[in-house]
């Protein structure tokens, strides 16, 4: 078999199978609704046939089971019973497995199967028994009530039915399971032979089938074909009528049948995101070789490269904007995985929870969403775990039983932020404080604000839980979340309301590949500022330096803000100019300002990874070649804040006793961290 078509299934199937589990989600909340019903049963339908047209025999085999008695209840004959979902479930997670082991991951255990497909038998009614392994090609479904009836079928499949993937004489074996089935082919539209597409179908199939079955069933076989081709299902009249003529046939049809239609444009396309992430490459390569020759054309003063460069630079744009969009996809299907988790755990917990998702429709670059799995994970376990009461305790504090929990995506500028809140009983400060004393974490002298105690969540190895259990108590959880978040360049907000909930905010840029930035000069040294960051650029004089009294802050629009001197924090020689420009950006921690000897403008920047002995480097989020073929790095605002404030407090140790491990959220500490050594010692003493 093919590994091309193999994978496609795989990618396929898994697909399905979150459908599957979806559905099943939500079958679970309302119980009488078919056309949910409906849902699962064709995923568990397409799995099945798919899965015997490409060799997943064992995989196709067990979704019949599942399929047989999801049909059974959309019939009517079997209710939608807790027990019966929660089986489909576990069916559903063994098919999963069954997929790993087929790509050579772990192993499918087939005793497990075994015992799903028992308690279905017992639940369904059906006759299968667990040791006798279904075959696919004789499915025998449950059989409907009444004589046999004759049923007239014409089926004339789309064009493109083999080239994609769907082999016809699989639906008429189908269809020969049902009863007793007569066939003739309409052969009116094959082409001469040397106009033969052999990836094309030209032929029709004019059928006439004896079954007991229902007219639904006969339709299921062409269920995930039907609306490509042509398909015709009547009563033949009674009797087994002959099937008529394929001349008679064509010559209903008319001219149609004479030649093929051209098929139709596909909508869509699946690629690999291999070949995604290498055109990113090309394009980000393309954008620094745009970057030379507009350098190139700047300098030469020539009317013709000039009008060639800006030529090229605008397609450049478009293209990048036109490959960066096709990195961005929704983030439904990650976040609607999480609809399992909340319904296990709520099980496990014995606590009822409803997850809400809110913008599901937003889009973040693929690299974000395939890292973004984790840290949710862990922020809605701690939902479920300390956050949520039980219903007897929320009865008592006057809420409702069920709680909610709201995983939402809304874009902020060049930003998406992704919010898990809930309506628990929220973070307990003083629980918090006095465990962080336990840990070590912070002095029992130090008086620290409520949001810097908050933000204790996020160390390494602590947690609230007194007890270690399947779910929570290691202290790894928000610490892997804290992680997660810095390795995307993103940030974390925590908004907390005692007794009524707690909102955790992860903020992240749009993409990690290419982005708008600003470019500055500090002495002979360039420079990248994320422009989504940026506000304004502000002059900075001798005058304003003598005004402030030394202080590292300058006063922009009546907003005192501090600074930092690029030139002095990386250490660089350089001579003091009389006038320097500040660079105003929004942090985490408010606005603070960045000096240097120049800002040149707006740049396109391919981002570059500086490997592997520059990882530590956090203020530093990569590098980009200019147009010089000179190297800038790119600035990570928030980070080099930070750092300048941890510094501060490693700079003055000697007052510990009463700022101990102070937490660098707060800005006070932030404003102290931008003036020079001498005036911080004079402060804080």
């Amino acid at each position: 078999m093919n590994e091309r078509f193999q994978q496609a299934f795989q990618e396929e199937a898994r697909e399905l199978l979150r459908e599957l589990e979806a559905a099943l989600l939500e079958l679970d909340q309302n119980r009488d609704d078919l056309e949910i019903v409906g849902r699962a049963f064709r995923a568990l339908h397409t799995i099945k046939g798919s899965g015997a047209m490409f060799g997943f025999d064992n995989l196709a085999g067990f979704a019949h089971d599942l399929e047989t008695a999801f049909d059974r209840l959309r019939k009517g004959h079997l209710q939608a019973s807790s027990d019966l979902i929660k089986l489909t479930l576990a069916a559903g997670d063994q098919m999963k497995a069954m997929l790993d082991e087929a790509a050579g991951r772990g192993t499918a255990d087939p005793e497990r199967s075994n015992r799903i497909l028992a308690e279905l038998a017992g639940l369904a009614g059906s006759e299968l028994r667990p040791d006798t392994a279904p075959d696919v090609r004789a499915p025998g479904r449950a059989a409907d009530t009444g004589s046999p009836s004759d049923w007239h079928i014409y089926f004339r499949p789309a064009p493109d039915l083999i080239r994609n993937g769907t082999n016809p004489i699989l639906l008429l074996r189908e269809l020969q399971e049902l009863g007793q089935l007569r066939i003739k082919i309409d052969t009116a539209a094959i082409p001469p032979l040397s106009q033969i597409d052999p990836e094309r179908c030209y032929v029709a199939w004019d059928l006439v089938l004896t079954t007991v079955r229902g007219l639904d069933t006969i339709r299921d076989v062409f269920i995930f074909v039907e609306d490509d081709g042509e398909l015709r299902i009547e009563p033949a009249g009674g009797g087994a009528n002959q099937a008529a003529a394929p001349a008679q046939l064509s010559a209903r049809r008319g001219a149609d049948t004479s030649a093929p239609k051209a098929p139709a444009a596909a909508s869509s396309i699946r690629v690999s995101a291999g070949k995604l992430d290498q055109l990113v490459n090309l394009v980000g390569e393309l954008v620094n070789v745009q970057a030379r020759l507009s350098e190139i054309s700047a300098r030469r003063d020539d009317p013709d490269i000039l009008a060639i460069s800006e030529q090229v630079d605008r397609l450049t744009a478009e293209l990048r904007e036109n490959s960066m969009s096709i990195r961005m996809l929704p983030v439904r299907n990650t976040f609607e995985c999480f609809r399992r988790l909340v319904h296990d755990l709520g099980i496990e917990l014995n606590k009822r929870v409803d997850l809400v998702i809110e913008g599901a429709d937003t889009e973040l670059d693929k690299t974000v969403i395939d890292r973004l799995n984790d840290p949710l994970l862990h922020l809605i376990r701690n939902s479920m775990d300390h956050g949520i009461e039980t219903p007897d305790v929320r009865r008592a504090a006057g809420k409702p039983p069920t709680a909610i929990i709201r995983l939402s995506a809304l874009y902020s500028g060049a930003q998406v932020l992704i919010r898990v809140s809930d309506d628990g009983r929220g973070l307990d400060a003083q629980a918090v404080r006095e465990r962080a004393i336990e840990q070590g974490l912070i002095d029992g002298a130090a008086q620290l604000p409520e949001s810097e105690i908050f933000s204790l969540i996020l160390a390494p190895g602590f947690s609230t839980a007194r007890e270690i259990t399947d779910v929570s108590g290691r202290g790894v959880g928000m610490d892997v979340v804290r992680r997660s978040v810095e390795a995307l360049r993103g940030s974390i907000e925590i908004s907390n309301n005692p007794g009524a909930g707690l909102s955790v905010t992860l903020r992240f840029p749009l993409t990690l590949a290419i982005i708008d930035g600003l470019l500055v000069r500090v002495g002979r040294t360039h420079f990248v500022l994320p422009l989504v960051n940026s506000l304004e650029c502000v002059e900075l004089t001798r005058q304003n330096i003598q005004e402030a009294h030394g202080n590292h802050v300058a006063i922009v629009r009546g907003e005192t803000i501090p600074y930092i001197r690029l030139s002095e924090y990386f250490e660089l020689e350089t001579e003091q100019a009389d006038r320097e420009q500040i660079m105003v950006v929004e942090t985490e921690y408010g606005h603070y300002g960045f000096a240097v000897d120049e800002v040149l403008g707006n740049h396109q920047t391919v981002i570059k990874n500086l490997g592997r002995l520059y990882r530590d480097l956090q203020m530093i989020s990569g590098a980009t070649i200019l147009g010089n073929g000179t190297v800038a790095l790119i600035l990570d605002p928030h980070r080099l804040v930070q750092n300048a404030i941890q510094s501060f407090h490693h700079r003055t140790a000697g007052v510990r006793t009463t700022r101990r491990n102070q937490n660098p959220l707060s800005r006070e500490s932030a404003r102290n961290s931008a003036l020079p050594q001498k005036e911080m010692r004079i402060h804080v003493n």
